[in-house]
């Protein structure tokens, strides 16, 4: 059979769709955006930094951070759901925004699973607790601390970055294990409740070790334990709560970066990949092992379970605090 010039021209121009589908088929968008429910300078806010500067221009030509705080994160989860499901509005939240508030808030503007496609997990890291020098030297674990809040009530309090956080469900479950009355103090962010400890007006704070590592170097702050079920890479010198004689204390957060639902399955899996390239690179993996973040990717269905998982758990251990829900 012979081919006409039409024939050889239609031949010609497919080739290089042949041979390269993804990157001739999926063109980059113009403008994507990261939408973080916190302020700028914070953890999440950080992450969602490394990542975009790494989706340019593969992704999108432009990738930008679009800072939404307000509610505990709700008010960017909101959004995202909101927006256009076309790869171009996407969400880098903590797990507890997803996990943990179906179980601490009566009514949330969101559903997790039905109004968000998890694209993949970014990040994980433990948290620390912290003591400032409102608390004498003496005291250097734990249980040494739980004893010092027992014996000196007027000062039993620790701070954390919010009501109904993963943070402050730690420190009321290492409260309830001591058999110690302990009030919680929340904060708009870690930071405000760590400055405040190393200033003495607040003794302790439950925070994100990546939050806490630039405070550690000098006097007004020591770190007395770390979550998790082995000892943090990034401080090896620092005993787990399990070691202290916490139990059920393996406790860790992430971050997972998600699009609206109905977002086009292709789409998804394109924006994974391009997630697994950026945090592959050494350069990504150190700047975020300097705020003590492990890179953590997963594919969309690892993900989706992870998200089941930690409600599941999340919602135990709410109950098992007595923690009523807020309207």
């Amino acid at each position: 059979m012979s081919l006409n010039r039409r024939d050889l021209l239609l031949g010609a121009c497919a080739a290089p769709l042949l041979a390269h589908p993804l990157s001739a088929l999926a063109q980059s968008l113009d403008l994507a955006k990261i939408i973080v429910g916190f302020p700028a300078g914070g953890g999440v806010d950080l992450v969602a930094r490394r990542v975009a500067e790494k989706l340019r221009p593969a992704y999108a030509k432009a990738v930008v951070v679009d800072n939404r705080p307000g509610a505990g994160g709700q008010i960017a989860v909101s959004a995202v759901k909101a927006a256009p499901a076309d790869g171009s509005s996407l969400l880098l939240t903590p797990m507890t925004i997803l996990a943990i508030y179906p179980h601490t808030y009566k009514k949330l503007p969101y559903d997790p699973v039905a109004d968000l496609v998890p694209v993949s997990r970014v990040v994980s890291f433990g948290f620390g607790v912290a003591v400032g020098p409102s608390v004498p030297a003496s005291v250097t674990t734990v249980p040494e601390l739980m004893a010092w809040f027992r014996a000196n009530p007027g000062q039993a309090n620790y701070g954390t970055a919010a009501a109904g956080s993963t943070m402050n469900f730690i420190g009321d479950l290492l409260a309830r294990a001591a058999k110690t009355e302990v009030r919680h103090v929340p904060y708009r962010g870690s930071q405000l409740a760590i400055q405040d400890m190393m200033g003495g007006q607040v003794p302790a704070v439950v925070a994100p070790l990546g939050e806490l590592t630039p405070h550690l170097k000098g006097d007004r702050a020591r770190l007395l334990a770390t979550t998790g079920a082995s000892r943090s890479r990034f401080f090896p010198q620092t005993p787990t709560l399990g070691e202290q004689g916490f139990a059920e204390m393996d406790l860790t957060e992430w971050h997972g970066l998600f699009a609206p639902a109905n977002t086009p399955a292709d789409t998804v899996s394109r924006l994974n990949s391009a997630v697994r390239a950026a945090l592959a690179q050494a350069d990504v993996v150190e700047a975020l092992a300097a705020q003590s973040f492990e890179v953590a990717p997963t594919s969309p269905a690892e993900l989706r379970s992870l998200l089941a998982r930690d409600t599941q758990l999340w919602g135990r251990l709410v109950t098992s605090t007595g923690f009523k829900p807020e309207g």
